[in-house]
């Protein structure tokens, strides 16, 4: 292998599936769906994670709880548990800390790992054992010289191996992909870039710089001919994740319509996204609402607060003056409240 300075995608297999599993071993190898409160007839609720027997039915997160059993009528359904993933999550990547190498923490599944070594395989393989036998958790390692790269590596890794895609093998194995099986681009990128009559990675590796900036600009542009061409970000920081904001989200069972119910919720939203900060001895700065209409219409505002502050009259009420900034002339499908924090000195 030509370099000594390697990056290392760690992605937790079907993470809160597995988790779920360690406590159900019962349900090992049948399809499992997590989301909600566990009742697939609950209206509005989402699939947070389903196992990979689940996803054989067409099963995938987002999708509505109530779509996945009748995609898969057979599964189980278990209530998210998000402090149970914490603490899985904090396990794990202080296992992969221990390993001696830099991380940088990304969610609660993945985490990038700087290798400077001569065989990266061979690190990859320690931090899949040292994970497996020490949490029962497996994990798929993408191997590149980049973030990008590495990253769209696990893909191929899946589930519980190891890929390395470098310069060697990008063309081979991505030239006839379409352009959304590179990382960060999405739909709407994508179409954009099939109306210039490019549609894999190889079409768009080989475009015309110009093109590409005077259609998404100079630096959108330029790090989409970057990213096909198998470029990347290669810096992984080992400084800590420090949360900049603290939020909450409610679907509601039905539309709302009513404005003092949007008050409620707002003010209950704000309340717990405060506790949350508190708990964590933060400070807020500013305050976002975000409003989804029925026909899914979403739109988020925010607004700077006079001076930092955790006092709840002051939260509720800025959360309440940017509720009112919105044109609330139809049903209300969803309500959430962002508090931006100050970050630490």
């Amino acid at each position: 292998m030509p370099t000594s300075r390697w990056v290392l995608h760690v992605d937790l297999d079907q993470f809160l599936a597995s988790v779920e599993l360690q406590r159900h071993p019962e349900l090992a190898g049948l399809p499992v769906i997590v989301g909600g409160s566990g009742d697939p007839t609950e209206p509005r609720k989402v699939v947070t994670c389903a196992s990979y027997e689940a996803r054989e039915f067409g099963v995938h997160a987002g999708m509505p709880l109530r779509t996945a059993a009748r995609r898969c009528p057979g599964a189980t359904f278990l209530p998210s548990d998000p402090a149970a993933y914490d603490a899985a999550s904090d396990r794990v990547m202080g296992l992969l800390r221990d390993v001696g190498y830099p991380v940088e923490v990304w969610g609660w599944d993945e985490a990038y790992v700087a290798v400077t070594e001569a065989d990266p395989i061979d690190v990859a393989e320690q931090i899949r054992a040292v994970v497996l036998s020490e949490t029962g958790l497996s994990c798929s390692i993408g191997i590149s010289d980049n973030k990008q790269r590495a990253k769209v590596a696990t893909g191929f890794a899946k589930p519980a191996g190891i890929f390395v895609l470098t310069d060697a093998n990008w063309m081979d194995v991505m030239a006839d992909r379409p352009v959304d099986a590179l990382w960060g681009v999405g739909p709407k990128t994508t179409k954009k870039l099939a109306a210039l009559s490019i549609t894999t990675v190889r079409e768009l590796a080989h475009s015309d710089a110009e093109l590409l900036t005077s259609a998404f600009g100079p630096r959108t542009g330029l790090w989409l001919l970057l990213l096909a061409k198998g470029g990347g970000d290669e810096n992984v920081s080992a400084e800590p994740w420090i949360p900049r904001s603290r939020s909450h989200v409610v679907t509601f069972p039905r539309d709302l319509t009513d404005r003092s119910e949007m008050d409620s919720a707002v003010t209950e939203l704000a309340t717990r996204a405060l506790d949350d900060v508190v708990a964590s001895a933060r400070i807020v700065t500013r305050v976002a609402v975000t409003v989804r209409t029925a026909t899914f219409h979403t739109r988020t505002k925010i607004r700077k607060l006079a001076a930092p502050t955790t006092d709840p009259d002051v939260i509720v009420a800025a959360a309440l003056r940017v509720l009112i900034l919105f044109d609330l002339d139809r049903p209300v499908r969803l309500l959430g409240v962002r508090l931006e924090l100050a970050m630490p000195q």
